[in-house]
């Protein structure tokens, strides 16, 4: 082959290369740089820390979960809370209603304080964390761009959260989950960028199936009591991802593994990372990106 010609060819394959990178990649490359293991870290690392709390979530980042999910309500006042029940009486030191109750007031309250007291911990060991705002949360994730965060309204504040999300510029970094119909269509109307996992239970999975394909989800993410290798299966072959919540357990997380779930969420993301990156390890299981 004359000089000319191998350059020509190794220009031809470099550009041939060039184009399937693009069409791998997809015309919004927002994936680019951040993990894919397929471990959600449920309110965070909250079976170390406090749930929904900073620690809880900045643990989950440094633990290496590619997600990191919370739950959002809109306080009185109009700001967007990160809490996953509507009283604070379950996690913190004091009963406020959420919904009924201005940021100022919600701040008062310890939600360590369950925590701490289940493990008979200290202040010291595990001090006083307050609820933190949606926006603090979303700054601190896009400090990075390894983990990415899941939102789940538990009210009607998804557009809201949305509005949040772009002026913040945080649509790469985002994604919203839930099981409400009505909230998780609402986002991909909004921003159709930004996946959606919907939750289902014991339901009709032909019809799940459909109706995510039809809105535009990125995944079904079923109870760990729901979820089997058949339907797994089914949900594959509908070109959609599968998901399951919540596994604590590494027994029925090397199951869910070994039917090729995509993602498990997990209040301990750092045990279900030791099986997926350590399958030579005993019960280790090895994980393949989809």
């Amino acid at each position: 082959m004359s000089a000319r010609k191998g350059r020509v060819s190794r220009a031809l394959a470099c550009l041939l290369g060039s184009s399937l990178l693009v069409a791998a990649a997809g015309p919004h490359s927002a994936d680019a740089g951040f993990l894919r293991n397929g471990v959600t870290a449920h309110r965070g690392n909250s079976g170390e820390h406090p749930e929904n709390t900073l620690p809880a979530l900045q643990s989950g980042i440094d633990i290496g979960a590619d997600w990191i999910e919370i739950d959002v309500f809109r306080a009185r006042d109009g700001k967007l809370v990160v809490t996953h029940d509507r009283a604070t009486a379950r996690v913190g030191d004091r009963d406020l209603d959420v919904v009924k109750s201005d940021y100022a007031e919600l701040k008062k309250a310890d939600v360590a304080a369950d925590f701490r007291r289940r493990n008979k911990l200290t202040l010291a060991e595990c001090p006083k964390q307050t609820m933190p705002l949606l926006s603090e949360v979303i700054a601190m994730v896009m400090k990075q761009r390894k983990t990415r965060l899941s939102i789940q309204p538990k009210t009607a504040c998804v557009s809201d959260a949305v509005a949040l999300i772009k002026r913040m510029n945080a649509q790469d970094w985002v994604g919203f989950n839930d099981g409400n119909l009505e909230y998780m269509s609402e986002v991909k109307r909004l921003a159709p960028e930004i996946p959606v996992f919907w939750d289902r239970g014991e339901s009709d999975l032909a019809a799940d199936i459909q109706i995510a394909r039809d809105r535009g989800f990125e995944a079904l993410v079923l109870n760990h009591r729901a979820l089997t290798r058949a339907k797994v299966e089914l949900i594959h072959k509908a070109g959609l991802r599968a998901g399951v919540w919540t596994v604590n357990d590494e027994g029925a997380m090397r199951g869910f593994l070994k039917m090729g779930v995509d993602r498990i969420y997990t209040d301990y993301p750092a045990r279900l990372l030791r099986l997926t990156q350590f399958p030579d390890r005993p019960g280790g299981v090895e994980r393949l990106p989809r």
